[in-house]
């Protein structure tokens, strides 16, 4: 028996191998894959020994190791019926001879991290693995979770773990234990930009200057720019738009009522304003917090 997990979603993969492990009787043999030999495939490959009737072989990156990655092919079909042989590959080249023939003796199950359009799976997931965690959660504080802190499964895991200790988990329980995610706090940012409130957009930049890169706030800046010149140029409803795009519903919905209210040419402005301002930062000695500043002062003058 062959199993291939892959994708870039670690804690789905890591929660796979694990109820493989548990449903093993016995102990799972662990190898590196860029550190076997090809000598080594027949062993690896074979069906019980003497302490074992079954064996369960978790194989890591072997698509690293080219060599044995070329052979396996040859051997699939070799795989004792005493042997699971489980292959942990992040990101496989499936243009290879090897990942194509695996594909026909094996179900290949890909677990792919989550993008803005998974917000509401991420929220069913919160629910059901509250739950699971013997937590008492309604849908709003899963949202709240969600939206504080990203879709980073483990890092939602462990904030779950936090809150398990609890006898009750409210919104304020969670907006005290929970640090909110840089994609928050540069929407919070923006919108305060959006709003004119240039005093806030200062203390959020004196906040922010402390603890985040000021390229990667430039680029979550400019996605919402854009995100805002989406809204502003067309007639679709602000959830239509983000199916569109594949951005949050939320965050759109957030959005819509400053397009209305700017307009195409304001919004275009502010584009503008940020592209250049993102030229800027690449190519002029400056601090480039001052320049992300200068960006937002602008677009709050607006």
């Amino acid at each position: 028996m062959i199993t291939v997990l892959t994708g870039d979603n670690s804690f789905e993969i890591a929660r796979a191998i694990d109820q493989i492990v548990h449903s093993f009787d016995g102990n799972a043999e662990k190898f590196d894959g860029g550190e076997l030999d090809l000598k080594q495939l027949p062993d690896l490959l074979q069906g019980g020994t003497l302490f074992a009737n079954e064996r369960l072989v978790v194989v890591r990156d072997l698509s690293e190791n080219k060599r044995v990655w070329d052979a396996l092919p040859d051997w699939l079909e070799r795989v004792s019926d005493d042997v699971h042989l489980v292959l942990l590959e992040s990101k496989p080249d499936k243009r290879t001879r090897t990942y194509k023939e695996l594909q026909k003796y094996v179900n290949v199950k890909s677990f792919m991290a989550w993008s803005d359009r998974d917000m509401f799976v991420a929220e069913g997931w919160v629910s059901d693995e509250a739950k699971r965690q013997g937590i008492t959660m309604d849908k709003k504080c899963a949202h709240v979770l969600v939206e504080r802190i990203g879709l980073d499964q483990w890092q939602l895991f462990h904030a779950l773990e936090k809150l398990a200790v609890l006898d009750k988990v409210t919104v304020e329980i969670i907006e005290s234990i929970s640090v909110q995610n840089p994609t928050e706090n540069v929407f919070n940012l923006f919108d305060a930009a959006l709003r004119g409130d240039a005093v806030k957009v200062h203390q959020m930049i004196q906040t922010l200057e402390r603890t985040e890169d000021p390229y990667k706030t430039m680029g979550l800046l400019a996605s919402q720019a854009v995100q805002l010149a989406a809204l502003a140029v067309t007639d679709k409803s602000s959830a239509e738009v983000a199916s569109d795009m594949g951005s949050h519903p939320f965050v759109m919905s957030k959005l819509a009522p400053h397009a209305k209210r700017l307009g195409g040419g304001s919004v275009k402005k502010i584009v503008t304003t940020f592209a250049d301002t993102d030229h800027e930062m690449k190519s002029i000695a400056t601090d480039r917090w001052i320049l992300v500043e200068r960006a937002l002062i602008k677009t709050a003058s607006l």
